[in-house]
């Protein structure tokens, strides 16, 4: 009797555990399967110091922070003047066959750049960000190869990308302290686009979609940037805040619930945004460059993460292999789809190819101190909840359609007699005023004696229009490999940096 006693009791504790481990299970699943301990980083911009962090360099999964990447490649191409706001992208059958979030279309039909950046900041749409994939390299898999050399050409050093989208890939991670580089890039990069980011509703199709990110105009401060989502990652959220002269990138990878990690990430914008640096910027203005130049001569380093094959730098310039072709008779759009649905589309891959090696004029970079004017434009679509910014002057000849390949417009340099004429040099960053550019120029020698020892710091003035920028620039280096190495250096010290040969 005692021995059966005793086996119904250990029979019980069993089942017991059973039962609440199967209990644990079901409420990750109900929570959407949250897997990894939460990270988070916060980043004062001007200073450059780091505020916070917490498993800030342990792989995680972007999940539709992706997005943001996704968009800064195509920002790119509207600055170089591959597509306009109003060029027509088509919708493939592999497009319109990916998993929600998404619009919903049918293949063969269209949708303008304009309406697929909102469509991607607000609805989060994973047939959208397919669709720009497509028109970009050609088909998803390419574009995810230029996702990631870009990545890692901004300083996003452990990073992966194997989609458009953020969908499930074991295989597509980062780390929160990468996502506040391409946070900070996006902004100094293209700061004329970074109004969508501060869209909270997008009207498409006769249909309202709502900004997943429920902190614009609930948190002081809080002007963009994206969530994210998946049962692997969690709840994500990369943010960007300002108030007067301060200015936060911050992220929260892992978050239990959209409220609890909008919580947490509301804490840290009040506790941090306060205490941030409100003086002059001390880190260089992002400089990535407006040209693939930058992407064949940044060294990439050895990838830290495992399970994730990363190509190098010096692989030859990806096959971009055409996008499904689109219905010779597509059938028409619903009677609710926008107007500008059934233009003709772009039909050949070879104008929707990135060049990944080119040899450009001397890159214009973008500063922050010197903002470019927006041209007036037509009322906008969406609303942030603030006095809208106008759009970009429309083309007057209407909506194009073919992608247009025109050159951006021509930038002229002045150099003092000083400045080297021959072999390679780096350059950090440029402002509108050269005192702060020489001030870049010393606090990066200060931080990097060893590698900088025998480089010549020098400024250059560009001349854009009516803006004069200085562009902050060390020479002295006889090959590209010394120069990579060098820029590897200040990148690991918080510096954006490009090689560029003379």
């Amino acid at each position: 009797m005692r021995s059966c006693a005793a086996f119904v009791a250990t029979a019980l504790v069993a089942l017991t555990a059973v039962v609440a481990t199967v209990d644990q299970a079901e409420a990750r699943k109900r929570r959407g399967g949250y897997a990894p301990p939460q990270a988070s980083i916060v980043v004062d911009v001007n200073s450059g110091r780091v505020l916070q962090a917490s498993n800030a360099d342990a792989p995680r999964f972007p999940a539709s922070i992706t997005k943001v990447m996704t968009l800064y490649m195509l920002f790119e191409q509207l600055e170089r003047g591959k597509f306009k706001l109003d060029s027509e992208l088509p919708v493939s059958a592999f497009a319109a066959r990916q998993a929600p979030s998404k619009i919903g279309f049918d293949p063969g039909e269209t949708i303008s750049v304009e309406d697929a950046i909102l469509a991607l900041v607000t609805k989060s749409a994973n047939d959208v960000a397919v669709v720009v994939a497509e028109a970009i390299g050609g088909d998803q898999e390419n574009f995810a190869e230029l996702m990631t050399r870009k990545a890692r050409a901004i300083g996003m050093r452990n990073t992966t990308f194997k989609n458009a989208s953020g969908l499930p890939n074991p295989a597509q991670v980062t780390t929160a302290r990468d996502l506040t580089v391409l946070g900070r890039a996006m902004h100094d990069r293209f700061p004329r686009y970074w109004r969508y980011f501060q869209a909270r509703n997008f009207e498409y199709a006769g249909r309202n979609y709502r900004n997943h990110n429920r902190l614009l105009g609930r948190v002081d401060g809080v002007d963009g940037i994206k969530t994210g989502f998946t049962r692997a990652s969690g709840f994500n959220l990369l943010t960007s805040a300002k108030s007067g002269n301060r200015h936060l990138i911050a992220v929260v990878l892992g978050g239990r619930s959209g409220r609890s990690r909008d919580a947490q990430m509301a804490s840290l914008v009040d506790e941090h945004l306060p205490r941030a640096f409100a003086g002059a910027r001390q880190t260089p203005v992002f400089a990535e460059g407006r040209n693939e130049d930058s992407i064949v001569t940044a060294q990439i380093p050895d990838n830290r993460v495992a399970r994730v094959e990363v190509r190098p730098a010096e692989v030859r310039p990806a096959e971009v292999r055409p996008a499904e072709a689109r219905p010779a008779a597509a059938r028409q759009p619903e009677q609710q789809r926008p107007e500008a649905s059934r233009a003709e589309p772009v039909r050949t891959a070879e104008a929707r190819a990135i060049p990944v090696r080119v040899t450009p004029a001397a890159p214009a970079p973008v500063a922050a101190f010197a903002p470019q004017q927006q041209p007036a434009g037509p009322q906008l679509r969406w609303t942030t909840g603030q006095q809208p910014a106008a759009a970009p002057a429309r083309p007057a000849s209407g909506r194009q359609a073919a992608i247009q390949t025109a050159q951006a417009d021509p930038v002229t340099t002045a150099s003092t007699a000083s400045n080297p004429s021959s072999g390679f040099v780096i350059q950090l960053g440029a402002s509108d005023d050269e005192k702060k550019a020489r001030a870049i120029l010393d606090n990066a020698r200060t931080k990097n004696r060893e590698v900088l020892s025998d480089a010549k710091a020098f400024t250059e003035r560009v001349q854009k229009g009516d803006a004069t920028l200085w562009r902050a620039r060390f020479a002295g280096f006889d090959d590209s490999k010394e120069a990579s190495s060098a820029c590897s250096a200040l990148k690991r010290s918080g510096f954006a940096c490009f090689v560029q040969r003379i």
